[in-house]
């Protein structure tokens, strides 16, 4: 490990017990999750020494790498087990799929901007994420030939919840989606029973839109 490894894995070190294990987080596989995968380069190489801050940061197309409580809170969430399959919505910056490849056996991750997927399918190759699997489309739909998943994670915000992406979450399953208008939503948890739905309010969020046909519509 080289003087510059060695000092990401301070502050990745220092962000997991400063931002995140004070904050409430308590699952070991997520904690773990993000003392691993090196947040650094899933930025733009401009913001590297930013990488590990409490707050988001841009990655170009007018997307965003959620800051690293919201990644950890939304992971935990979903009360993951290394056996699950998971789809997220939104590949953005990888980073979010890189935490939970960390943690499943599967990922499943959707992305609509041409650029980033390029670009986050090169990243995880190199990172030797071979359990990510990307898809280049409108995510509001889903990915239902590989359905139904153990849960589901939407890193954008929607006006509601998406029906496409409830019938393919299998029974027990969990999604965690941040839901309402253009400028806040609520981090919703759902839960798929026999019977129908339980839906919970984690608590007030603000993310990106998510555009596609079941989410803001097209650009």
């Amino acid at each position: 490990m080289n003087i510059a490894e060695k000092r990401y894995k301070r502050l990745r070190d220092e962000m997991v017990q400063a931002q995140i294990e004070a904050r409430g987080i308590s699952d070991l596989l997520v904690l773990k999750a993000m003392r691993t995968v090196p947040r650094h380069l899933f930025v733009i190489e401009a913001m590297m020494d930013q990488a590990y801050m409490d707050y988001p940061l841009p990655i170009g197309e007018q997307q965003t790498i959620s800051q690293p409580f919201i990644v950890a809170e939304m992971t935990q969430a979903l009360h993951l087990s290394s056996h699950d399959r998971v789809l997220e919505i939104g590949t953005g910056s990888g980073y979010q799929a890189a935490v939970l490849g960390e943690i499943v056996s599967k990922v499943y991750t959707i992305e609509r901007k041409h650029s980033l997927f390029v670009r986050t399918r090169r990243l995880f190759d190199q990172l030797k994420y071979y359990n990510i699997v990307t898809r280049y489309t409108d995510g509001t739909t889903g990915w239902k030939e590989e359905s139904p998943f153990d849960a589901i994670i939407v890193t954008a915000g929607s006006p509601t919840i998406p029906e496409a992406l409830l019938e393919q979450l299998g029974v027990g399953g969990r999604m965690v989606i941040p839901v309402g208008d253009q400028h806040s939503q609520d981090l919703m948890r759902i839960v798929r029973h026999e019977d129908g739905f339980e839906k919970e309010s984690l608590g007030r969020c603000r993310f990106v839109k998510l555009i596609g046909e079941h989410g803001w519509g097209d650009e």
